[in-house]
């Protein structure tokens, strides 16, 4: 009789992880391209211990956010609201405009609406770190820069 061999799913535990530190150039990469790289790189989508309900992922760093692209007629009609729950508290700004005075925004609002909507979202969220212009702070952790076209 044959005997039966178990294969058991691979389930990463926190202790394992090893965390990498990765910078993505965001100049001239439309804002979804670069968004999207990111929340996978975030989230650990891209090893092979990936698991859902497990912070895999690593720390990213954006480089250049006010250069980012915005592709066809984003700039002036892709609108982005916020209420303050206070009557006439609606505030509606364009895509142009949020890169215009605060670029880190624009790439935080957009990879923020790609991270999962919960606890382990947020605390994946909070290993992002978008800068307007060319210097980051992160020198000491010697990151890794990776080519955007290479990753997607």
């Amino acid at each position: 009789m044959e005997e039966l061999i178990l294969r058991t799913t691979y389930l990463a535990k926190p202790t394992e992880i090893e965390r990498k530190w990765y910078v993505l150039d965001a100049t001239d990469i439309p804002l979804g391209r670069i968004s999207a790289a990111a929340a996978t790189i975030l989230r650990g989508k891209n090893k092979p211990q990936f698991t859902p309900n497990v912070d895999t992922g690593d720390h990213v760093i954006i480089i250049n956010a006010a250069n980012v692209k915005l592709t066809g007629r984003k700039a002036s009609r892709k609108l982005y609201h916020h209420h303050s729950n206070y009557a006439g508290g609606l505030r509606t700004r364009t895509a142009g405009e949020i890169r215009d005075n605060r670029p880190e925004e624009l790439i935080e609002l957009s990879i923020k609406g790609m991270m999962p909507k919960n606890s382990l979202g947020h605390k994946q969220f909070l290993k992002l770190h978008v800068y307007a212009g060319a210097e980051h702070k992160q020198i000491a952790q010697q990151p890794v820069v990776l080519d955007i076209n290479k990753l997607i």
